[in-house]
C-alpha cells in the first residue's frame, strides 16, 4: 500500500461547476459541498466564479454572492482541505488575490490562453510573495503543438509556478495527444505537471488516466462531473478508477460517491451529459464555458447551436471572447 504512487486530486465543483448553474451557488450549497468534500478527505478544492476571481460581470454572468462571501463560507466549513482560487489576468487583479488570501485561500491557480503565459508573471510573483502555492493553467492546450506548449510552460515555471497544468478547456484532446504533451513536459520541466479535462468527447477520464500514466501527479475532477460544456472528469469516478489501478488518492471512495449523489446531483440545473451541442464543442475545439452562452444565442435568433459552435471553432475563439457569439449568430442569420 505504501508503495502506491500518490495522486493529488483538486476538486473544481465550486469553480468550474459554477458555469453549469449560471454562477448561482448559494451559501448553503457551498457549505454542504465543502462539508462533503472534507468528509471524503479531498486534498484541495477550488472556489470562485466560473471565470475566476473578478468574473462576476455582465459579460460572464453575475454571481449570486460576492466571492468574499463564498470564500468565507467555504473556509468556515472546511476542516483539512486546502482552498484554491482561479484567476485569469485581465478579469481578476492582484487585489482579488490579496482578498482571497485573507479569506483563507492558500493556492492560486493563474490561467491564461495557451499562447499568453507572459501575462501571468505579475500575478504569480504576487501570489508567491503572499506565500501561496502557485499553479499555472495553460488553457485550450489542444490549439498548439507540443513545442509551443512547452515554451509557454517554461515561462510559467520561470515565474515560480509549483505546478504547470495542461488544460483541455474544450474537451477536444484524445489520449495520444495527452501522452505526447505530458511527455514533452516531463522531459523538459523541473516543475510538477497537472492535467484538467473536459468531457465533450467522452474522454475526460481516459485522458486523465493517460496523463497520469505518463507522469502527471495532480489532476482535476468535479463531483458528478459538474462543469462547463459536458462537464469535467467526475471526481468520484476518478477515485474509483484510480483505486482499481492501484494509485493512492487518499480520498474515501464511498464518501466521495455520496457527495456526488446526495449533495451535487440534487442541485444540478441540467443533466451533465454529452448532448449534440456539447459534442460539437469538443469536435470544434471551442472553450467549454461557451456552451450556455451559445444556447441563449441559439434560442434568441432561432439558430442551431451546432452551427454557431462550428463557426466559433473556425474562428479559433478563446476564453474571454464570449461577446463574439452574438456576432457569429447575427452573421449566420444574415446568410439564411
Amino acid at each position: 500500500m505504501c508503495n502506491r504512487r500518490k495522486i493529488r486530486i483538486i476538486d473544481v465543483t465550486l469553480r468550474d461547476g459554477s458555469h453549469s448553474v449560471f454562477h448561482q451557488f448559494d451559501l448553503k450549497t457551498v457549505a454542504s459541498i465543502v462539508g462533503a468534500l472534507n468528509k471524503a478527505k479531498i486534498d484541495t478544492f477550488e472556489i470562485s466564479h466560473g471565470d475566476g476571481l473578478g468574473g462576476s460581470s455582465i459579460q460572464y454572468g453575475y454571481a449570486k454572492h460576492r466571492e468574499q462571501e463564498l470564500l468565507q463560507t467555504a473556509y468556515s466549513a472546511t476542516v483539512s482541505a486546502k482552498l484554491a482560487v482561479l484567476l485569469l489576468p485581465g478579469i481578476g487583479v492582484k487585489e482579488d488575490l490579496e482578498m482571497a488570501y485573507q479569506e483563507g485561500a492558500r493556492i492560486a491557480r493563474i490561467a491564461t490562453h495557451v499562447t499568453e503565459a507572459d501575462i501571468s508573471k505579475q500575478h504569480m510573483v504576487f501570489a508567491k510573495d503572499q506565500g501561496m502555492e502557485v499553479i499555472g493553467f495553460l488553457m485550450l492546450a489542444h490549439m498548439v503543438d507540443e513545442n509551443k506548449l512547452l515554451e509557454q510552460a517554461k515561462l510559467m515555471e520561470s515565474y515560480g509556478a509549483d505546478i504547470v497544468y495542461i488544460v483541455d478547456s474544450a474537451g477536444a484532446m484524445d489520449p495520444e495527444q495527452v501522452r505526447r504533451k505530458v511527455n514533452v513536459f516531463k522531459e523538459n520541466l523541473k516543475t510538477e505537471i497537472g492535467f484538467h479535462a473536459h468531457n465533450n468527447l467522452g474522454l475526460a477520464v481516459g485522458n486523465t488516466i493517460a496523463a497520469i500514466e505518463e507522469g502527471v501527479s495532480t489532476i482535476d475532477g468535479s463531483l458528478a462531473g459538474l462543469g462547463a460544456g459536458a462537464g469535467n472528469a467526475p471526481t468520484e469516478v476518478l477515485v474509483a478508477v484510480l483505486e482499481k489501478l492501484g494509485y493512492d488518492t487518499g480520498v474515501n471512495l464511498y464518501e466521495i460517491m455520496d457527495a456526488a449523489e446526495d449533495v451535487v446531483r440534487p442541485i444540478m440545473t441540467r443533466p451533465q451529459v454529452i448532448d449534440k451541442a456539447a459534442l460539437s464543442l469538443g469536435y470544434a475545439g471551442v472553450y467549454s464555458s461557451f456552451l450556455l452562452h451559445t444556447f441563449r444565442a441559439s434560442e434568441k435568433f432561432g439558430l442551431d447551436a451546432r452551427d454557431i459552435l462550428i463557426e466559433l471553432g473556425k474562428r479559433k475563439v478563446v476564453g474571454g471572447q464570449e461577446d463574439i457569439i452574438v456576432d457569429v449568430a447575427l452573421g449566420l442569420l444574415n446568410k439564411q
